[in-house]
């Protein structure tokens, strides 16, 4: 006799719970576990197209469970909010430096009264009782001076879109296995419907796309095997007027980790012309045919954003509201600071709350770009820079040679190309250390304003609030509970110079969440990965300054053009414009110093 396996349905609010019931579900071997991500109306829709009696219960958490037993008979089990699930992010919350506030429904609020009574805790706690409360409640602590809130997933979505911090409030395993165990106990009395409905189900698993069709004013005319989510519906409507009178337009989606590659056409059905889509996951493409040279939609530059350490861990801080004032306007902006200060996120943030966010952003990666690239982006009719409406990023423009910055800043001027495009510029420069000259060039030729970033180092006071944040995020990401850091782990944080910045810093603090155990982050964990860093960053390339003074003048630059190629991980094109010589010479320089080698 085969055994029998219990069918749940798992409807996350959060990417972290995703993660989550998976761990747990590690520990139930009889039960087959599907989980999709969906809050509130969102996750209501995804049980609305589920096929019936495929699933013998579901579980999920808060609003969007209540939501679900709306639409459904199959039996809901609601993962609850435990008083330890709220004193794990209130303890996570005590590292953050700025005025803050407790905001969510009675579910969350009466746990962190009851918890504030006992420890002799005195925070601020804000009860609301419907969604359409959240937005007033979060306006008056804004106006209040509260940057940052401790909340369930309803207020901490809202809270992300108005500009505040926020540390979501998550159910730990014990909750999960409370609901996962009384899923099992109500799964037994539809064991048998779920028997019923295996071929119905084998045929549904194959089913690789999603059919969407709307009516010309954009309502929904039908979709399968599900209705489309709230983010897919507004990205089709979008596209509405440009889909042709005949043959078919594609276009890019991006859906949290998901990109969908769309195909529409109209169709004439029953009398009446609606407009079909079909969407299919689709990889994003590693290579474009001009190297150097990518051109992204709104929708993956808000992907890319949203989960960047920038975004997660509210890096911005007090730049904020002039990177906002920035991107409302059509000015070229020049973002400058270290490498690993997060240029090229600001830089999406800057298209993303511009005028110009339903048109493309073209990157150029100026140090991969060729010769031949260049050629194409000043010279060819079908180049970005003849198109109106765009913003073009140029990326590391310190690699750009004087050359080539002349060109770019000629064709500027006599195109009134800033007047057609937005352009944003960044560049790499050490603190303290004077601009490249292709920057202060077209910086002051054409009156670009300068965005400068801060190095971590100089922030080093908000370095506990940054890794709380980003650790909040991890815990969701990665199923993790952790409540916080060793207070000596903190200090270590504080103390080292980050030579890379924000990249250095999020990637090591990744690497703590992998690594550890336990509730808080241990100052040894800190100080073994930081020597490790050390170690590393210590191992620098040899200097121009260690070049042999004993050698003649083609030698010393034959070895300058040698060191600069491995500098650039032998980007010869990039050495060559660095250099300011062409390739030819570069190559004859390398050719010499490999025939020298040879005969020694």
């Amino acid at each position: 006799m085969l055994k029998t396996h219990t069918r749940i349905l798992g409807i996350a609010p959060y990417d972290g719970m995703y993660t989550a019931m998976k761990l747990v579900a590690q520990a139930y071997p009889d039960v087959e576990l599907d989980v999709y991500i969906g809050d509130l109306e969102e996750g209501q829709a995804i049980v609305e197209g589920m096929p019936p009696n495929t699933y013998d219960c579901i579980i999920s958490r808060g609003g969007t469970a209540s939501l679900i037993q709306k639409v459904t008979d199959v039996p809901v089990v609601e993962i609850h909010i435990s008083v330890y699930d709220v004193l794990r992010t209130m303890k996570l919350a005590e590292n953050y430096s700025n005025l803050y506030a407790i905001v969510g429904f009675p579910s969350i609020t009466g746990p962190a009264h009851t918890l504030c009574d006992l420890l002799g805790y005195h925070l601020d706690i804000f009860t609301v009782h419907s969604a359409e409360e959240v937005s007033g409640t979060l306006q008056q602590l804004k106006e209040g001076g509260y940057r940052m809130v401790v909340c369930d997933v309803v207020t901490h979505t809202t809270a992300r879109e108005m500009g505040f911090d926020a540390f979501l409030i998550t159910s730990g395993p014990e909750s999960l296995h409370t609901a996962m165990d009384q899923a099992i106990s109500i799964s037994s009395w539809f064991r048998r419907l779920r028997q019923d409905n295996l071929f119905l189900r084998s045929i549904t698993q194959g089913q690789n796309g999603r059919v969407v069709v709307l009516d010309p004013d954009g309502s929904l005319f039908y979709s399968s095997p599900s209705e489309p989510s709230p983010e897919l519906h507004k990205a089709l409507k979008s596209h509405l007027r440009e889909i042709p009178v005949s043959g078919s337009f594609k276009f890019y989606h991006t859906e949290r980790d998901q990109l969908y590659s769309i195909t529409a056409q109209r169709l004439l059905s029953d009398g009446a012309e609606r407009r079909l889509f079909y969407c299919v996951p689709s990889r994003i493409p590693l290579h474009t045919s001009r190297v150097g040279i990518r051109t992204m939609n709104r929708g993956e530059c808000e992907y890319l954003f949203t989960n960047s350490f920038y975004s997660l861990s509210g890096a911005m801080g007090t730049l904020d509201n002039e990177i906002r004032a920035l991107a409302r306007g059509r000015q070229a902006v020049m973002i400058c600071g270290e490498p690993g200060t997060g240029k090229e996120q600001i830089a999406r943030f800057l298209y993303l709350n511009s005028p110009l966010v339903n048109r493309p952003m073209v990157v150029v990666s100026c140090a991969k770009v060729n010769d031949k690239g260049w050629d194409f982006l000043l010279d060819h009719y079908n180049s970005p820079l003849n198109a109106s409406g765009n913003t073009v990023y140029f990326k590391n423009f310190e690699t750009v040679s004087p050359a080539v910055a002349s060109r770019l800043s000629d064709a500027i001027e006599e195109t009134g190309l800033s007047r057609r495009v937005r352009l944003l510029f960044s560049c790499s420069v050490q603190e303290n250390e004077a601009m490249p000259e292709v920057m202060r060039m077209i910086c002051e030729r054409l009156g670009y304003l300068t965005l400068p970033l801060p190095s971590l180092r100089s922030r080093s006071d908000e370095i506990p609030s940054l890794a709380s944040l980003y650790l909040n995020s991890l815990n969701l990401e990665l199923g993790k509970q952790f409540s916080g850091f060793e207070p000596r782990a903190l200090e270590l944080l504080r103390q080292y110079p980050w030579p890379n910045n924000y990249t250095q810093f999020k990637n090591l603090l990744r690497s703590l969440a992998i690594l550890s155990d336990g509730p808080y982050i241990r100052a040894d964990t800190v100080a073994e990965l930081l020597a490790k860093e050390r170690v590393l960053r210590s191992a620098q390339p040899v200097g121009l300054s260690q070049i042999r003074t004993d050698q003649t003048l083609e030698d010393i630059i034959s070895e300058a053009v040698r060191q600069t190629v491995a500098a650039h991980g032998g980007n010869r094109a990039a050495a060559a414009r660095q250099l300011g010589i062409s390739r030819t010479t570069l190559w004859r320089y390398l050719g010499r110093l490999g025939e020298e080698r040879a005969e020694d």
